[in-house]
């Protein structure tokens, strides 16, 4: 593509534009101007909401293929592929995962997550030899606030040939992505209020759809119980008092019961649930969840079911 046609092209794109509505931000004294970015927050909430049908068939795809034993990856460049970072990395100690499990790749590596690498996201074939480890079973989602960024499009094209499932998030509409992904997502915020910096509005948008993505895979997974992380790691002092508070929460019990259920799961929130409202040992209800899948909701169920009337 010729300068000349980029420029064509990058004309067409929303969060490209330069909207008027925001020619005089640098003169509005500091409260207007933080008026305004909150106003901007709203409006990419708004179109996040639009697109509920779209982001439910990802989740969808996504809860299919990690039942299968599938893997979730992330893939952009820039700010879209650092959110796609930051979202892969939460999710070990929020739900108890393996941290192959879901994953974030960024074009230019590690070091792009700090630094700029310049023409990184215009490598097609980098992004494509990112899926060779993907099969039937894995999940790419594909985040690009243009649409059309080769680094990932190339990616989720050779993703797509491997038999993944794909997704692609973008920001305008129609995005030349969209035609890589198996359930894409267009999530239009419009111009930005500093004139295409899609840090801003895109990027606030594209982080809640991740949010949506990774957690509701995580709910459906048997990874929260009611609204609890039944799942979390309890890895400092704070996440040790949330253990006692969640378990005392699911079951009624008492502060000391909850701690010796704790001690008993080896820290494990959801086990000491299952102790507690089951009666059961460790070892019965360790061998009860692993036969549901991880699903606390269907141990009790069983649990309830066997109860004499």
């Amino acid at each position: 593509m010729t300068d000349e046609q980029l420029r064509r092209t990058l004309g067409t794109l929303s969060t490209e534009r330069v909207d008027p509505a925001f020619a005089d931000l640098d003169l509005l004294d500091t409260g207007a101007q933080v008026a305004l970015m909150a106003e901007q927050g709203v409006v990419a909430a708004q179109a996040v909401a639009a697109q509920r049908d779209s982001i439910a068939r990802a989740v969808d795809g996504i809860v299919a293929r990690l039942a299968r034993g599938g893997r979730l990856v992330y893939i952009g460049a820039g700010t879209a592929g650092r959110m796609g970072v930051l979202d892969a990395s939460e999710i070990p100690p929020t739900f108890g995962t393996d941290p192959s499990l879901v994953t974030g790749v960024i074009a230019g590596g590690d070091h792009a997550l700090r630094n700029a690498v310049e023409n990184a996201e215009d490598d097609v074939a980098a992004g494509a030899a990112e899926a060779v480890k993907l099969g039937p079973d894995d999940v790419m989602v594909g985040l690009t606030a243009s649409g059309r960024t080769p680094y990932v499009i190339g990616a989720l094209h050779a993703a797509r040939e491997r038999g993944a499932f794909t997704v692609s998030i973008a920001c305008n509409s129609p995005a030349e992505v969209s035609a890589e992904a198996d359930a894409p997502i267009e999530v239009v915020v419009g111009p930005e209020a500093v004139a295409g910096s899609t840090r801003l509005k895109a990027g606030t948008a594209q982080k809640l759809v991740l949010n949506t993505l990774s957690t509701l895979a995580m709910v459906q997974s048997g990874k929260v119980y009611g609204n609890l992380m039944v799942d979390v790691q309890a890895t400092n002092e704070k996440l040790r008092v949330r253990a006692v508070r969640t378990v005392m929460h699911a079951t009624g019990c008492e502060p000391d019961e909850a701690a010796r259920a704790l001690a008993a799961a080896d820290g494990s929130v959801k086990l000491a649930i299952a102790i507690v409202l089951t009666g059961a040992d460790a070892d019965e209800a360790r061998a009860a969840l692993e036969a549901a899948g991880g699903h606390l909701r269907r141990v009790l169920a069983a649990h309830a079911s066997q109860r004499p009337e």
